[in-house]
């Protein structure tokens, strides 16, 4: 825990830093919730509520909040998740009380009135959540301190840079803390993204033999059928590397051509998704999300120049061969 004196040093430090967006204080809490009636355990959080807004920002919308949302003006108020809620029979706009040992080991109880119900997007955890005010959550436990800070950063990118630069500027300033970045803490995260990357992998290592195999073999194939044309060009003079640039240049148009045709139909592809959105349900989420579809100029250039260097290394290879036959056989070849 940081003590109130550790806290406000912190955040003194993280707001001279340009790639802090914020830094905000948490708390958690656990303990017993009642309503009178039936009592179950919960996991609580303690946010403060208008850094938790800023943090949250467009991803917002993907955990819908039926009711009002947690405000510094009701510390009282909390948010919490929709199965807790039904099993506790609790609405938006019902009292109920929560009981947690506090700092010092004594059971403390305090009522609360039920401002919002949500959806924590997790089967494992709507049966157990809910959702304080950071003042609250520290009058609960009888504490002025806080559990962890948490940072935002203007970019993703500056993760590790920064992870290295406030553990030196924070142990420099006598503050003993542990930096956790966001992909170690979500565990789930990364197993599902280490899942999905290896599917995508392995239908990439598909597609690209697909479309090697089949560039390859449809060059081969053109130029084999106009064997007689070859022998045409080299009885005419046309010099073995004449052949090979001729056919090189082909292959390079027409890989230029296909790439660009297919990128005319990604943007379409892409454009749709992006207005209609296909949804999908996540292993153990509870609400189906948007797919989205990034669009990639980059990637895409390079997938332009790698067809159309595959299309020229497609047509050298067979128009090779055949301008080394003889010209008589290739001028009979059928």
């Amino acid at each position: 825990m940081f003590s109130r004196e550790e806290t406000e040093k912190v955040l003194k430090l993280l707001a001279e830093e340009k790639d802090v967006v914020l830094s905000s204080p948490q708390i958690q809490v656990t303990g017993m919730v009642t309503n009178g009636v039936t009592s179950t355990v919960f996991i609580a959080q303690g946010v403060v509520p208008r850094d938790d807004k800023a943090i949250q920002g467009e991803w917002a919308e993907f955990f819908p909040v039926k009711g009002q949302k947690l405000s510094e003006e009701k510390q009282y108020g909390v948010e919490m998740a929709k199965d807790l809620a039904r099993y506790l029979n609790l609405s938006p706009g019902m009292d109920g009380v929560v009981m947690a040992p506090t700092i010092d080991g004594q059971m403390n109880a305090m009522d609360i009135q039920v401002n919002a119900v949500y959806d924590t997007a997790n089967d494992m955890s709507n049966d157990k959540f809910i959702r304080f005010n950071f003042d609250f959550a520290q009058s609960l436990l009888n504490t002025r301190s806080a559990e962890r800070i948490v940072v935002l950063l203007k970019h993703w990118k500056d993760t590790e840079r920064m992870r290295t630069l406030l553990s030196k500027k924070l142990n420099a300033a006598g503050v003993a803390c542990e930096i956790r970045t966001w992909v170690e803490l979500s565990m789930v995260y990364s197993k599902i993204k280490a899942y999905l990357d290896t599917i995508f992998m392995f239908l990439f290592s598909i597609v690209l033999v697909i479309v090697i195999m089949t560039t390859v073999n449809t060059m081969s194939m053109a130029i084999m059928e106009r064997t007689k044309e070859i022998g045409t060009l080299r009885a005419l003079g046309l010099k073995f590397r004449g052949v090979s640039v001729l056919f090189a240049l082909e292959g390079a148009f027409l890989g230029l051509f296909g790439s660009i045709v297919g990128m005319i139909l990604h943007t379409v592809v892409w454009a749709i998704i992006r207005i209609y959105p296909p949804h999908y349900t996540p292993p153990g989420f509870s609400l189906s999300v948007p797919l989205y579809v990034s669009m990639v100029p980059s990637m895409l250039f390079f997938l332009m120049c790698s067809l159309v260097l595959l299309s020229m290394v497609a047509s050298i290879i067979p128009a090779r061969g055949a301008a080394r036959k003889n010209i008589v056989d290739a001028l009979g070849h059928v």
